[in-house]
């Protein structure tokens, strides 16, 4: 039975569409939505609207932006000889709040699963192998997952790029901060003892 006429379901169902939005969360939504001024609502659609139409792949590292290269590609104050490669914007995002890395990106809207059907050549590839090659870089991070997919990922992204001679770091991973060794996985806590640096 439908608890609210044609036009709130719609908007409900819409919403639980996205990711991580479940039914409560889109049914709040709606109605908070639904209470908004009208100039306001205009407002949210016209920038969903707007940004569908206008953000695109960076013509370099493969980001979401509305230019033809983002902000970081663009900005001569960054070391473009160091190219960190990730899995996507989110993870980009993450890194630059660090405010520590002052390289470059490569974005790869994806990682290697076989399991889903998802390629070598459904990712961003060939667009990093060609900034390799008409680029002067001299160290590219693999900063994926750690996740089976983000490893295998990474070993496949590093055989590409051995035979250039271009140095190729992964990322270390271990530990997190305030967890405790007795729940944390094996290979964890193998990867966190060869990532260990000296004090």
């Amino acid at each position: 039975m439908d608890l609210y006429s044609g036009h709130v379901n719609k908007l409900v169902d819409e919403l639980s569409s996205l990711p991580g939005i479940g039914g409560k969360s889109a049914q709040r939504l709606a109605f908070y939505i639904i209470n908004m001024p009208v100039d306001r609502v205009q407002r949210l659609a016209n920038a969903i609207t707007s940004a569908r139409e206008n953000v695109h792949y960076c013509k370099k590292c493969c980001t979401l932006t509305d230019e033809e290269l983002c902000p970081i590609c663009s900005n001569e104050q960054r070391d473009h000889t160091t190219i960190m490669v990730v899995e996507n914007s989110r993870d980009l995002a993450a890194y630059e709040r660090t405010g520590k890395y002052h390289g470059v990106y490569h974005v790869l809207q994806g990682v290697i699963s076989p399991m889903m059907g998802v390629g070598p050549s459904d990712i961003r590839l060939k667009e990093l192998i060609q900034r390799l090659q008409t680029e002067d870089v001299k160290e590219v991070i693999l900063a994926t997952g750690s996740s089976l997919e983000g490893e295998t990922t990474a070993m496949y992204v590093s055989k590409l790029i051995k035979p250039t001679g271009i140095k190729c770091t992964r990322i270390a991973s271990g530990v997190p901060v305030g967890g405790d060794l007795e729940y944390i996985d094996e290979v964890t806590l193998l990867r966190a003892l060869e990532g260990r640096t000296e004090l």
